[in-house]
């Protein structure tokens, strides 16, 4: 049970600063806590754990424009930050962490300031049909977050400058392109401001918990651990694959993301793997190369290898059904 809430805003705009402060504060939680955090990025795409940014995003007009690319540590696909957008992360222990509930604060916010938004699909939240926030999360042993997007006022024409969205992806949505799809709340309310939100989620959390949030005062944070965490997410090795020389792919979109599994054999062995997904289940994308590795490239010895991946719940198990088909209906092809 959650008997104390505390929030904090970041006055930073670099978003490897800011996922740094949202990893710290994920492993400073206690176990009968909620902490609140509000962000913003500045000019920045931010790709799910498991994506490859050179196939998701305009890495030449990223910084040709002095733009930012980061990986953050939840699932999920691509967006693009700016200073029109506002970021919330929940973080709570794992018993606590209640996804329905802390979107119902999202959507009581918007209430609070006269927007009828609903939650769709995996991870939006919508007005009118159109998403305006996107939502994923990330869990390590007992710790857990949940984090999102509030399109506010963003410039919705660098969405489409520097993302590479898929057709098939925008076929599964039944839209043309990215800017149908999406929608700032600045449309549905024209006074709106970051701050009136900011007040506005502030106002929610704590009618949503019954509880008064309590500041977290900059004095608080450990600096230095930040600026080891900050050195992390800003490393080309942290957020750049290394060249992968392989010689087959499998590829395929489902209702819960598109996989693409590149693999490089030796005599028909499996010597490594590259997976990359927009699924909110990280994990199980994280396991697929560990599973492979070694495997004689059939179809029951791949089989096997997806079967020794852990199913947490029902969306694990969707994603193990659907790699298994995927790879029965390629070797069969072949």
């Amino acid at each position: 049970m959650i008997r104390s809430l505390k929030y904090i805003i970041s006055k930073n705009t670099v978003p490897y600063y800011n996922l740094a402060l949202e990893e710290y504060l994920l492993f400073s939680t206690e176990p009968d806590e909620m902490v609140f955090y509000l962000w913003q990025n500045k000019n920045t795409v931010v790709i799910g754990r498991n994506q490859n940014p050179y196939r998701e995003c305009k890495i030449s007009d990223i910084k040709k424009d002095g733009s930012h690319i980061v990986r953050r540590l939840s699932g999920g696909g691509a967006v693009y930050h700016d200073s029109g957008n506002l970021n919330f992360t929940f973080l709570v222990r794992h018993e606590n962490n209640d996804v329905n509930k802390q979107l119902s604060v999202i959507l009581k916010a918007l209430q609070l300031l006269g927007i009828n938004a609903q939650a769709s699909g995996r991870n939006d939240i919508t007005v009118d049909g159109k998403k305006f926030s996107g939502n994923a999360f990330y869990r390590s042993k007992d710790y857990c977050y949940h984090h999102g997007t509030l399109l506010i006022d963003v410039d919705i024409e660098n969405l489409s400058k520097y993302l590479n969205v898929s057709a098939s992806k925008l076929k599964s949505k039944g839209v043309s392109s990215v800017k149908s799809r999406v929608a700032n709340l600045k449309d549905y309310k024209k006074d709106l401001t970051i701050e009136t939100v900011k007040d506005a989620l502030l106002s929610a959390v704590s009618e949503v918990y019954d509880l008064a949030p309590q500041r977290i005062l900059d004095e608080e944070l450990d600096k230095n651990k930040i600026r080891e965490l900050e050195n992390k997410f800003s490393s080309n090795y942290f957020i750049y694959p290394n060249k992968f020389n392989y010689q087959i792919e499998m590829q395929e979109r489902f209702p819960w993301g598109e996989i693409q599994l590149l693999f490089n054999l030796k005599d028909n062995i499996i010597e490594s793997v590259r997976a990359y997904s927009d699924a909110l289940d990280e994990q199980f994308i994280l396991y697929i190369p560990e599973v492979m590795k070694d495997c004689l490239f059939s179809e029951t010895s791949l089989i096997d290898a997806i079967d020794k991946i852990p199913l947490k719940n029902e969306l694990s198990h969707q994603i193990a059904t659907d790699i298994k088909e995927l790879i029965i209906k390629n070797l069969n092809e072949s």
